[in-house]
């Protein structure tokens, strides 16, 4: 089984670098993109080498989905709660980006555990900013409560122009992914996955973990949703999340993997459609 890691690990390494040669006046322009089209730009100049600014662009929202001054609401809050005084959100970010944040390399702590620990959560800016709404829903769960002026279905962004819900209530949070594949060969790859993944957890007696379903059809939670949202050639699979999920340092990591859920079961599809090329 495989988890994909909260952070960038480029976004790390370059972090780490900088901060190795601070004394040095290098400068830097990076542009790359990773998984589920989340692109980055580093820039640092030699005028002021201890300055970095780190631009993110998101996967674009499909219309269901409520983004507030181009990010996920909760966003803002979330990036000042997780990096205080060294990041400066700029407003407005450079242009084809949703989030450019100014980075005061001189601010780290001295403490080199402490440092490390900072840039590994500044690399996980992705998953700061893109998991921000789910980690509101799922704080609230383990206290049992909902969160204010959250409706009774939300849609959050996690690929391109696609969205998975989220049914929030006090006692569970109801969690649905549309499953939609370009290649008819993924198509049915997953498929399969999709149903061995459900049956595995169900006969294992996995008691600990969230239940799963997967069904062809919409689950009656999105009855009230629009058929373009709908358009799933690979079925729906649901979690039922419990607050004994989300307890303690439960949470982060179930933010983690369930804003990246697709992402984890395209990672499987690939690797059977690249065992069957090579069985030929």
């Amino acid at each position: 089984m495989i988890l994909l890691q909260p952070h960038s690990r480029f976004l790390l390494q370059t972090l780490l670098n900088r901060v190795q040669n601070l004394e040095k006046a290098i400068e830097l322009d990076y542009l790359w993109v990773e998984f589920d089209d989340v692109r980055y730009h580093i820039q640092v100049s030699t005028k002021n080498p201890n300055v970095l600014l780190l631009s993110v662009s998101l996967p674009i929202p499909p219309p269901e989905t409520v983004f507030l001054g181009g990010l996920p609401f909760g966003a803002i809050e979330a990036i000042k709660a997780a990096y205080g005084v060294i990041v400066q959100i700029l407003d407005p970010p450079r242009d084809g980006f949703n989030l450019t944040l100014k980075l005061n390399l001189s601010k780290l702590p001295p403490d080199e555990g402490l440092r490390h620990s900072l840039l590994v959560k500044i690399a996980s800016v992705r998953e700061v900013v893109l998991g921000a709404p789910l980690r509101i829903v799922l704080k609230h769960l383990a206290s049992r409560t909902v969160a204010p002026d959250i409706g009774q279905l939300l849609a959050l962004v996690h690929r391109p122009n696609e969205s998975f819900f989220v049914v929030p209530q006090a006692e569970k949070v109801t969690i649905i992914y549309p499953m939609r594949f370009k290649d008819s060969v993924d198509t049915a790859f997953a498929t399969s996955f999709l149903q061995e993944f459900v049956e595995a957890r169900r006969t294992a007696g996995l008691n600990n973990v969230p239940p799963c379903l997967w069904s062809l059809t919409p689950p009656i939670e999105l009855k009230e949703v629009p058929a373009d949202a709908l358009s799933a050639n690979a079925g729906f699979v649901s979690f039922v999340i419990y607050p004994r999920h989300v307890e303690g340092k439960k949470l982060d990591r179930a933010v983690w993997n369930l804003s990246t859920f697709h992402a984890y079961v395209n990672y499987h599809v690939k690797v059977r459609s690249f065992k069957l090329l090579k069985s030929f």
